[in-house]
């Protein structure tokens, strides 16, 4: 061990507190956390806000698993089922308890992380004007736009600045230098608006491969506060290059928490009944290898140095 290296145990340990305000994941449907999620899970944290730009079904989790007493989103659910269940039923009929929600547009989100991410005291946008998100969160401020010659109205988004996000990537070095590629969503928005950055890296690779290639790196190691060599985290979402979405995995979940009853099942099976992420993998077994990527197909070579 060496840098900033931790297991995932002790990652979630250090760095993930009750009441936190968590981002796991922020590239919508790619690339979520999801061993990050079910460790949350087995340590039984309570209280958190899951800021959730999507990440598939890994807020529903937390939420059936009493994890979560607030979300700060646009949606909570299972990309290829729809709204999560157990979101559903915390806001319907408060099981497994009573959760609260700070209302949000995708772009809106992106704009708070946006504003948080480079000390703005607000973020302006008029997307949200003459939606019923104006009403149900009240933080979102109505105002003229001052530079308009006709009185135009203009909505101000505060800074939304999370505890911690869980950022997987395809690899990063013991120092918290990362390469990302593919679809970046918000991670870089998230990550640098949070106080601390976890990261999941698929491969652990020497200091050079990073500073090989610096348009791949979505924000500066001294940021991070922790890696953990944790191939497939994202399990069962995609990740670009390395592995493709486990759709009849998420499929399986989506059915199975449609009760309350079945969905605790499922939990004691995939997350409570084992260890950790490496035990994970070896009950996924074969079918995990299948999800892997192996086609060969690198980008151009950059030249950073050409004459």
């Amino acid at each position: 061990m060496g840098g900033k290296l931790l297991s995932l145990g002790e990652a979630m340990g250090r760095h993930v507190n009750d009441g936190d305000a968590v981002v796991l994941g922020a590239c919508l449907e790619p690339d979520v956390p999801f061993a990050a999620t079910y460790e949350i899970i087995r340590q039984g944290r309570k209280n958190l806000n899951a800021i959730a730009p999507i990440s598939d079904a890994s807020t529903d989790m937390l939420i059936g698993a009493g994890c979560v007493t607030q979300v700060t989103g646009a949606w909570v659910g299972n990309v290829s089922g729809g709204l999560g269940h157990n979101y559903r039923r915390a806001v319907e009929k408060q099981i497994p308890h009573p959760i609260a929600i700070h209302d949000h547009s995708n772009f809106s989100i992106a704009m708070a992380l946006t504003a948080a991410a480079h000390g703005m005291p607000y973020a302006p946008l008029r997307t949200l004007l003459g939606s019923d998100i104006l009403r149900s969160n009240p933080r979102f401020k109505v105002t003229e736009n001052p530079f308009s010659e006709t009185a135009e109205p203009v909505v101000l988004v505060p800074p939304l600045k999370p505890d911690v996000a869980v950022i997987p990537v395809q690899r990063a070095d013991k120092d918290g230098n990362c390469h990302h590629w593919g679809n970046a969503g918000l991670i870089q928005e998230a990550a640098l608006a949070s106080d601390r950055i976890v990261l999941l890296a698929d491969e652990l690779v020497a200091a050079e491969v990073i500073t090989s290639d610096p348009s791949r790196v979505p924000f500066p190691g001294y940021r991070v506060t922790a890696v953990c060599h944790e191939p497939a985290a994202a399990h069962p979402s995609p990740m670009t290059g390395r592995w493709r979405r486990d759709t009849p995995f998420l499929d399986q979940y989506h059915r199975a928490s449609r009760r309350r009853d079945d969905f605790l099942a499922w939990l004691d099976e995939w997350v409570l009944g084992v260890a950790d992420h490496h035990a994970y993998r070896e009950k996924l077994g074969g079918r995990l290898e299948e999800l892997r990527i192996k086609d060969d197909a690198p980008s151009a070579p950059a030249n950073y140095a050409a004459k």
